[in-house]
């Protein structure tokens, strides 16, 4: 059995967790020693009552011998004349029964003079005990000539019987030394206290083994709880090996609660976003607050959607379900927490997570995730495609079914200082983000369909990026001023250097220096530039700039969006 301190003693926080088997076995052994003691302690008081009744009737019986004795010596000086006799012999005899130590029989005169003494050991050289005395002489006047009394000497206290012998004008006195009296009780008591200490810390040790054992799911359970607790978690407690007892019934109790929380957790989660699920699991509150947090924003839309809708029905929220289901989780593997779905559009949070390292990045790569889980989305209907085609054509509805599925979807990045927090009322509440450039993030996506590309982010973005890494390539494609905006804002398209075709990245770098002419109103170059690239997006500028050779008067490099 193991009593390491470190698997028996455990805090949560600063309060320290004991054993209940612990307390279990403190409780009954401070009972069993109370229990033990007292009684033993009892029955020392009892019997120590009685030796004292005992020596006191075996002292009556030596006093009277002695006091006999005396009478009948003193009857002997008178015929002899030979007092020093007379002493010696009762001295003599009084001697041959002492046994102990410090037992002493002694006639004692009123001034408190010896007439003779006789001691198991050293005797009294005066009587050490003036009080004693006094009450001795106090109560023979008062007409008690004989009795027991104790007096203080030199070893302790004495118990002595007396009588009082007027032949000899003394009281004649048999004494024993209390603790000597007592001596063997106390032994007795000291070995049996070993004895119970002994045999306490073996049923101790016995005990604690014996209620471990019957205790050990208890310690499971308080294990697996406290886990719990660390992790942050609710989990099933295993019930292998349980006994059928009332911790089992515990157990599995707890399991049957934890089954149901879980599940209103995993609806929870489905519902609120995930830093919301933290802090409410945290601070066991969710609160109608907020606060200023910089932060990436991910817009994604599907494009096409009104033909999708208009062709598929009421099958498009199956078609949005598949989609969904992957362009979250591509979100989520990055740290980021899907802030609303709104239909076809998908508004996603990046910074708010604890041990986010760079929210732009881990943005712009779910927005590559979700470009290929649609790539992918895409395939997989194309092969279906060129297998039922294999048999026969597709009809008109199931080229329109065709098209409608083949999901298209556009990503806008923009960061920046915006709120974050919840809103509503103590009711119903919600979670969202406010900012100009959360709007932004959904205008960027919106530029995706003007000018071809899958991605379009900030200069925030791109400076977040770059700071961190060399593997994405941000190729400026304009500087435009959104609608609702009054400043130009230059937007990128990210290439990524580790999937990226070299000769694209040759088209952009082309394509960039007719953007600087184009900026600095030099249309003529610019175009030739916009026509040697070959980039698809470049009908947008031809259209803009059409023949004409250069830019008109007060011309910023600034395009005006007309729509959002």
């Amino acid at each position: 059995m193991s009593l390491k301190p470190s698997t028996w003693f455990r805090k949560i926080g600063d309060t320290p967790i004991i054993p209940l088997s612990f307390k279990i076995m403190s409780a009954f052994v401070v009972l069993i020693l109370i229990s033990t003691f007292a009684t033993n302690y009892l029955n020392l008081v009892l019997n120590q009552r009685e030796i004292v009744k005992k020596t006191n009737e075996l002292l009556v019986k030596e006093l009277k011998d002695i006091y006999s004795f005396a009478s009948n010596q003193f009857e002997i000086l008178q015929f002899s004349g030979d007092r020093a006799g007379a002493i010696d012999s009762i001295t003599t005899n009084a001697a041959r029964d002492i046994k102990s130590a410090h037992g002493t029989a002694f006639g004692l005169s009123a001034d408190g003079s010896f007439v003779f003494i006789a001691s198991g050991g050293e005797s009294f050289k005066t009587f050490p005990d003036a009080k004693a005395l006094d009450d001795l002489n106090s109560a023979r006047l008062a007409g008690d000539a004989e009795g027991s009394f104790r007096f203080n000497g030199p070893g302790g206290e004495y118990f002595a019987v007396y009588k009082y012998l007027d032949k000899w004008g003394c009281f004649v006195v048999r004494a024993e030394l209390f603790k000597e009296m007592l001596a063997s009780t106390n032994a007795i008591f000291r070995s049996i206290t070993i004895i119970i200490l002994v045999l306490v810390v073996f049923f101790l040790v016995v005990g604690v083994v014996c209620i471990n054992h019957i205790l050990r799911f208890l310690k499971h359970f308080a294990d697996s709880m406290l886990a719990m607790q660390e992790g942050q978690r609710l989990d099933l407690i295993d019930l292998k090996g349980a006994p059928n007892d009332d911790v089992a019934y515990l157990g599995a109790s707890f399991n049957a609660l934890s089954a149901t929380i879980n599940n209103l957790l995993l609806i929870f989660r489905k519902f609120v976003t995930q830093d919301v699920v933290e802090r409410a699991y945290q601070e066991h509150n969710i609160r109608l607050e907020g606060r200023q947090m910089e932060l990436a924003i991910l817009f994604s839309d599907i494009r096409g959607f009104t033909y999708m809708t208009e062709t598929l029905g009421n099958d498009i929220i199956d078609l949005l379900n598949v989609h969904y289901d992957r362009a979250i989780k591509c979100v989520h593997d990055e740290s980021g927490i899907v802030g609303s779905i709104i239909g076809d559009a998908v508004l996603a949070v990046y910074g708010t997570l604890r041990g986010t390292k760079n929210k732009a990045i881990n943005a712009l790569v779910s927005a590559y995730e979700i470009q290929e889980v649609t790539a992918s989305l895409r395939s997989q209907m194309k092969l279906r495609r060129s297998e039922i085609e294999k048999t026969r054509p597709l009809t008109e509805s199931e080229e329109r079914v065709f098209k409608a599925v083949l999901i298209d979807v556009g990503v806008g990045i923009d960061g920046g200082k915006v709120f974050y927090g919840n809103i509503g009322s103590v009711d119903r509440m919600t979670n969202t983000v406010i900012g100009d450039n959360v709007n932004s993030s959904s205008r960027l996506e919106g530029l995706t369909r003007i000018y071809s590309v899958p991605i379009i982010v900030s200069e925030y973005i791109k400076n977040e990026v770059m700071r961190d890494t060399d593997r994405y390539i941000f190729a400026e494609i304009d500087m435009v001023q959104v609608k609702g905006k009054t400043e130009g804002k230059r937007i990128y398209y990210p290439l990524d250097t580790k999937t990226v075709d070299p000769g694209l990245i040759e088209k952009f770098r082309v394509f960039g220096l007719g953007l600087e002419q184009y900026y600095a109103g030099d249309w003529d170059a610019a175009r030739g530039h916009f026509q040697a690239c070959g980039l698809e997006f470049c009908s947008v500028f031809f259209d803009r700039i059409g023949t004409t050779k250069t830019a008109p008067e007060g011309w910023r490099g600034i395009w005006t969006m007309t729509s959002k």
